[in-house]
């Protein structure tokens, strides 16, 4: 679906004698850029008069984020040190611009916990106004739309859901479980070590709160996850799962009608993906670390086995577009390696004016060097437009 609120622009632009990155093939040529839409793609090394010469750099498309949580990292850089959330929002539009992300899925918490000794607070609905808000007047550099983190183990997930309506971007909805023992939080042991580490958790306080959160996933988890199926279809809005750990999530993620899956944690839910038809995201940071720092499967050993569709920056933006030529290098596949975090991000969520260099597309684009094997980031269009 076309990003129909975005007005055009009616600039025109020549990016010439660059090596440009096709959907399936690389080649010398230009990209020309009529209004906010690609209008063609010639090859050869000429330069119009009025192009820009861009000496052989690659310009590939503007990269597509459908997972990231640097918007809560700007909220809250530090356990319980709230930030204003207007100054944090266009600190981290400004942030994705420069790591060359165009188009956004903004990760926000539906679902909270009250109970004042371990309470989550509700902000969601809040700073999804204020990022309307911001668009409306003009003051992103990137698309953003919105990405519901559906958290099961909560108290007040399906009456947050509820305040959205199909006026709100919400794009992508993922079903999240965080109860203690399950999917990413299965070792205990692992769970302690965060919650002692980030919010000095004593071991009493840890103890307590697995007993609760248990309890409470094991009351709400059927509803709420009823429910969220029913709200992101009510919204029209991807449905996603998120760690999937074994065969069993995988086929209950199938028959909700779930096509995509965020970071599997083992190698048996991303085969079990992988026949069901679903595709995989998987974080950026486990890709480039070379592994993942909880313990779960290497996003690396899912890409040499074929099982990695989709690469999300997660909590690092600028990683995203380092991911395509880690990728590149392990497949020997320029192209294929841009698709993760252009063309599959957005076909996967319906957006299918963006993510490839080809007529009719939005010009979303980037254009970029190589220093070694380090991408450098020379010059950032929006629409045309420059932003970075």
């Amino acid at each position: 679906m076309p990003d129909q609120n975005d007005s055009p622009v009616t600039s025109e632009l020549c990016l010439a004698n660059a090596t440009v990155v096709l959907q399936d093939c690389v080649i010398t040529g230009a990209l020309h850029v009529v209004g906010d839409r690609i209008a063609a793609v010639t090859e050869g090394d000429v330069v119009p008069v009025g192009a820009i010469d861009c000496d052989g750099d690659l310009i590939v498309p503007g990269l597509v984020e459908l997972h990231t949580d640097n918007l809560e990292r700007h909220l809250e850089p530090r356990p319980k040190v709230k930030m204003p959330h207007v100054p944090a929002i266009l600190a981290h539009d400004g942030e994705l611009a420069s790591a060359g992300i165009t188009t956004v899925f903004d990760a926000l918490r539906t679902g909270s916990i009250v109970r004042t000794d371990e309470s989550y607070e509700k902000y969601a609905r809040e700073v999804a106004t204020e990022l309307l808000t911001l668009r409306a007047a003009n003051a992103l550099r990137v698309r953003h739309l919105i990405h519901l983190r559906a958290e099961v183990c909560s108290e007040t997930l399906l009456e947050e859901l509820a305040e959205f309506g199909p006026e709100d971007r919400v794009r992508l909805v993922s079903l999240m479980d965080h109860t203690p023992g399950q999917r990413q939080f299965r070792d205990l042991e692992q769970l302690k070590t965060y919650y002692t580490g980030k919010y000095n958790y004593s071991d009493a306080e840890f103890d307590a709160l697995v007993i609760h959160r248990t309890e409470l996933g094991e009351r709400v988890r059927d509803q709420h996850e009823a429910g969220t199926v029913s709200e992101a279809a009510r919204l029209g809005a991807t449905l996603a799962s998120h760690d999937d750990t074994d065969i069993a999530h995988v086929t209950k993620s199938a028959g909700l009608g779930i096509r995509l899956a965020e970071f599997p944690t083992t190698l048996e839910a991303a085969e079990a993906c992988r026949d069901e038809g679903i595709q995989i995201i998987m974080g950026a940071p486990n890709l480039i670390r070379g592994g993942s720092h909880s313990g779960n499967v290497s996003a690396r050993a899912l890409a040499e086995a074929g099982l990695l569709d989709v690469v999300s920056s997660d909590y690092v933006p600028s990683l995203l577009l380092s991911s395509v030529f880690c990728l590149s290098k392990l497949w020997d596949d320029l192209p294929r390696a841009v698709r993760t975090v252009t063309a599959n991000p957005a076909d996967a969520t319906g957006l299918q004016d963006r993510g490839r260099l080809a007529e009719g597309c939005l010009a979303d684009l980037l254009r970029v060097s190589m220093l070694g094997e380090t991408p450098v980031i020379r010059a950032v269009w929006r629409g045309g437009q420059r932003i970075g």
